[in-house]
């Protein structure tokens, strides 16, 4: 019997791989310093002697992954949670804003998804504007909203959760719409010889068939809602968050901090995308769908 269904080897496989590649390319990017550093002071050295030293600097160009570990054990298991320098605490922060964007933005979607497959003035309508919504970068729009909601008295969560929720009802968008227009042509039909109202279609076939496509695009969504929380934490001066730990990091130089709010951004994605996947699992065995 394999480990994981045969998938724990293979993923070891590859994270192995990743730091390999990471420590090498630390060594390769901090060198030109050290060796600089060893010019200033006139000191002799070995190639042993470089490759801990480019591990080991304060600033590096690239952190190695040890240093990265050690900011973030320092930053969450021994900070107090509330403390403005644990990373549990800028984590905190994010993730409100993203599940509050990510809420918002699952519901617009269902909602535009039924109107866009129910109407056809709005399929025609809606449907180009969400596609090309998404074709301006939210980095120029997130300062835009910012100011502005700053303007009207709007500060804190809200400005954050809109920019996730212009970001995350996308995918919802386009994936209930395919899967409530998923059903065959000959189950509509079936449908009709029962005389069903619109409702019935709806709820009996439409919506059942759609929860494969809902639980895959917010899968992408709730990633894509973080990414728009920490963008939206950007023009906030770095008060708090995890997008603000990463701009005050680039302010002071401090690439270790950045990378480790970018590591635990990224494990903070992954358990998001974990649980969506886990309650479509529940959801599909409730129904009555085979593994």
């Amino acid at each position: 019997m394999t480990m994981g269904g045969g998938k724990t080897i293979p993923i070891l496989v590859v994270v192995a791989a990743i730091i390999g590649i990471w420590y090498a390319a630390t060594v390769w990017l901090n060198t030109p310093w050290q060796l600089g550093v060893y010019e200033r002071e006139g000191r002799d050295w070995t190639a042993s002697d470089l490759i801990v030293d480019t591990m080991a600097q304060e600033r590096p160009v690239l952190p190695s992954p040890h240093q990265v570990a050690v900011e973030i054990w320092q930053t969450t298991a021994e900070k107090k949670v509330t403390s403005k320098r644990s990373l549990v605490y800028h984590a905190w922060i994010t993730l409100s804003a993203t599940l509050a964007g990510f809420a918002m933005g699952t519901v617009l979607g269902v909602v535009l998804a039924v109107a866009i497959v129910h109407n056809r003035a709005t399929d025609r309508s809606v449907m180009p504007w969400v596609i090309a919504s998404q074709t301006i970068p939210i980095l120029a729009i997130a300062p835009m909203i910012i100011v502005v909601l700053n303007a009207v008295g709007l500060s804190g969560l809200l400005p954050k959760a809109l920019i996730s929720t212009y970001l995350s009802f996308f995918p919802v968008v386009v994936g209930m719409v395919k899967g409530l227009r998923a059903p065959e042509a000959i189950q509509l039909d079936l449908m009709r010889t029962y005389s069903a109202s619109t409702s019935q279609v709806f709820w009996k076939l439409r919506w059942p068939h759609s929860m494969p496509y809902l639980f895959a695009s917010m899968k992408v969504a709730v990633a894509i809602s973080l990414v728009g929380a920490i963008v939206g934490e950007l023009p906030t001066g770095a008060v708090a968050g995890l997008g603000a730990r990463l701009l005050a990091g680039s302010y002071y130089g401090q690439t270790v901090q950045i990378w480790s709010a970018l590591i635990v951004a990224a494990l903070l994605a992954s358990v998001l995308v974990t649980l969506v996947g886990a309650a479509g699992g529940y959801v599909s065995r409730r129904m009555g769908v085979r593994p």
